[in-house]
């Protein structure tokens, strides 16, 4: 197994070796190409392209005379274009070799490094002119392209951690090579792309830049880590900025009739520079290191993007409108006072375009007061209190606009979503409501973007928001909290109701199936005696005695269900006698129980009285039956229209005290839930010294008579 995985290795790494091996050397030929057959573009441009058209794989054709009205030579109008082309290719390769220094065993890396210098090499007209009447030249020129092509396609669409975002990009991939080598191995055929119509080309390679674009839009957001969402935004940012300069350009060229060479030679550098854009930005995104934030960039970009269209906008219309009033056209005063206008707007409009941008784009942090305005609006309205939460929801999140905002309440201790607006996306923050110093709630909102963070004007609007959404979520809270009593109140009822009817069917049962069928058979056992007086005393007398047996039994039957009903102690002794007389009754030498308790009790109501009886006895009960005790203390005590009961001994703990009894009696969870049932509440705990302390305490006053 180790030996087949070593070979696994070396395998691998021969096979990377061959490939760093072939790039290199593709990067050095085209280099070398490239170089090799500067000189001949040079003397074709001057020499050539002057006495016939080069066009269109070369510059515009001018005449000697036409040059020299512009104080050009044929040599300086070749040299511009020379220096132009080869400036342009000197980015790609600086680029390429800066990654390479930097990056070289990084298989991106040096696939970023082919397709610069593969693509630097033939993005100009310097080899195709080359190239003119030589066909292995134009063969190898084709060669290099073709390779540039396909592999910054791969590159755009490997890019940042060298994996295919989705599938299908490799459906768009695979046919676009396919066409590039029958266009490389068909020259002068229907295969050659050259061949194809205008139109054709244009969508052909528009495929391909969407494609690449989109594969990079959606890496950026699936991204693993900031780093790579911030590397994917400058490959998106130049390659955006590079086209559509490109297309800006290559329309002023077609567009003008007959331009001038100063002006051709300006709009040709123009060209270039924005193409230079591409190798720029990929160096920064694969280098990786200590990137720059490219948001603000891109901000800036757009402002002033924006501002210079409007500016010409405005001139232009300025212009026209002035011609048209004054009937004159290319009037010095009318240039004069277009000019005026867009110097007088210009500090506005930036200043507006900058706002709207940074709304657009982060939110209206520039104007709390509006945001909260339209709040307030909003809650004026009538809807229900619910519905306020989610309009406070909605608001931070058109204030700001962020993907999603939730409102999460804290209910009894348990936060519930109140209200949502939007579709999480991307990372997700939270913030606590807060309302009189306590937190009635939590804010949890999404990112704008995958590797943002909260900006201090994002935290100063969401301070603002949260201070007014407290009180409205602690109305809300107080509503909810409103509801849910209402519910366990209705639950409470219908447990009373359930609790009382099952009780009368029990004691319905008693009476019917017990008492009613020996009273029944008591009638007749009378009836049978008073046959027997007459003719058999004796007997009579007999049947009287078991007569009489069975009353009592009967009576004995009858207090027990009158007993478990409310003990008889209760109406004869009062609470503290009635527990006396029970721990009286249990005949507890070995046990030493001391009851405290005030000398007089207030009225207390039935029910609390029962409950306080059924809690002590049965925590007595537990005592003798599980405690192994020697002293137990009875504690009875009122204390701010609360019923306080204590039962403390010295056993041997929790141990046993904690399993409810099986044979009978309520249990501890029972006695809990019988302090619950009057709005009381019971605790079972170990003491310091051994044995245990129950203690239980019952309100009552006016609501325990309400609940008697």
């Amino acid at each position: 197994m180790a030996s087949k995985m070593a070979g696994q290795v070396i395998v691998m790494r021969l096979r990377n070796l061959s490939l760093q091996i072939l790039a290199y050397l593709m990067i050095a030929a085209a280099s070398l190409f490239f170089i090799r057959n500067i000189p001949v573009y040079y003397d074709l441009l001057r020499s050539k392209c002057f006495l016939q058209s080069c066009e269109p794989i070369g510059p515009l054709f001018y005449t000697i005379e036409t040059l020299s009205r512009y104080r050009l030579t044929p040599d300086s109008y070749a040299l511009a274009f020379v220096l132009n082309d080869c400036g342009l290719a000197l980015v790609y390769f600086a680029a390429a070799v800066v990654i390479l220094l930097k990056s070289k065993r990084d298989g991106m890396a040096l696939l970023a490094a082919v397709a610069l210098v593969t693509y630097g090499c033939t993005f100009s007209s310097l080899l195709y002119l080359a190239a003119e009447g030589r066909p292995a030249i134009a063969s190898w020129t084709e060669f290099i392209a073709v390779v540039g092509r396909m592999a910054l396609f791969l590159f755009l669409l490997l890019f940042p951690n060298g994996k295919l975002t989705t599938p299908w990009t490799m459906a768009a991939y695979v046919p676009f090579c396919l066409v590039q080598l029958l266009s490389l191995t068909f020259p002068g055929t229907p295969l050659d792309l050259k061949v194809w119509p205008g139109h054709l080309r244009i969508m052909y390679y528009g495929i391909m830049i969407v494609t690449a674009l989109g594969s990079q839009i959606h890496s950026y957001l699936k991204r693993i880590n900031r780093e790579h969402g911030q590397q994917t935004k400058w490959v998106v940012y130049g390659a955006a900025m590079s086209f559509l300069g490109f297309f800006v350009t290559s329309g002023f060229i077609v567009l003008l009739p007959s331009p001038n060479p100063i002006t051709y030679i300006s709009l040709i550098a123009v060209l270039s520079v924005a193409v230079s854009i591409i190798p720029l930005t990929l160096a920064f995104a694969v280098l990786r290191h200590r990137l720059w934030d490219i948001d603000p960039l891109v901000n800036r970009t757009l402002l002033y993007g924006a501002l210079s269209l409007s500016i010409l906008l405005v001139y232009s219309l300025s212009v026209w409108y002035l011609g048209n009033l004054f009937q004159a056209r290319g009037n010095y005063w009318v240039s004069l006072i277009a000019t005026a206008i867009v110097a007088v707007m210009f500090g506005p409009l930036k200043e507006w375009l900058q706002k709207l941008l940074k709304r657009l784009m982060k939110g209206r942090h520039d104007d709390p007061y509006a945001i909260l305005a339209g709040l307030g609006n909003q809650l004026i309205k009538p809807i229900d209190p619910e519905e306020m939460v989610k309009v406070v929801a909605e608001s931070v999140r058109d204030a700001l606009r962020l993907p999603y905002a939730a409102i999460s309440i804290d209910v009894n201790g348990v936060p519930q979503l109140a209200a949502a607006s939007g579709v999480t996306r991307y990372d997700t923050y939270h913030f606590p409501i807060l309302h009189g110093g306590e937190r009635v709630g939590s804010l949890t909102i999404s990112s704008r973007s995958p590797d943002e963070t909260f900006s201090s004007d994002d935290r100063k609007l969401l301070e603002v928001m949260l201070r007014q959404a407290g009180p409205i979520v602690q109305n809300v809270k107080m509503h909810l909290g409103m509801k849910l009593l209402a519910g366990d109140l209705q639950e409470s009822r219908e447990k009373l109701v359930l609790a009382r009817e099952e009780e009368r069917r029990q004691i319905r049962r008693n009476l019917h199936d017990e008492l009613a069928p020996r009273l029944l058979s008591l009638g007749f056992n009378v009836a049978a005696a008073e046959q027997y007086i007459g003719k058999n005393p004796d007997t009579a007398k007999q049947m009287l005695s078991e007569l009489r047996g069975e009353i009592r039994s009967t009576v004995t039957d009858i207090r027990t269900l009158v007993h478990d009903m409310r003990p008889p102690a209760l109406d004869e002794f009062g609470l503290l006698g009635a527990i006396q007389a029970r721990i009286d009754q249990m005949h507890l030498p070995e046990l030493t129980v001391r009851l405290h308790g005030p000398e007089q009790l207030p009225p207390l109501p039935a029910a609390v009285e029962v409950a306080a009886y059924r809690i002590v006895v049965e925590s007595f009960v537990n005592v003798v039956k599980h405690a192994r005790a020697t002293s137990c203390d009875i504690n009875i005590d009122v204390h701010n229209d609360k019923l306080i009961m204590q039962i403390e001994d010295n056993g041997i703990g929790l141990s046993r005290l904690v399993q409810p009894e099986p044979g009978g009696g309520i249990g501890l969870n029972s006695i809990q839930e019988r302090a619950a049932e009057l709005g009381g509440h019971c605790t079972v705990e170990p003491r310091d010294t051994g044995g245990t302390v129950i203690k239980a305490v019952i309100p009552f006053g006016a609501k325990g008579e309400e609940s008697a």
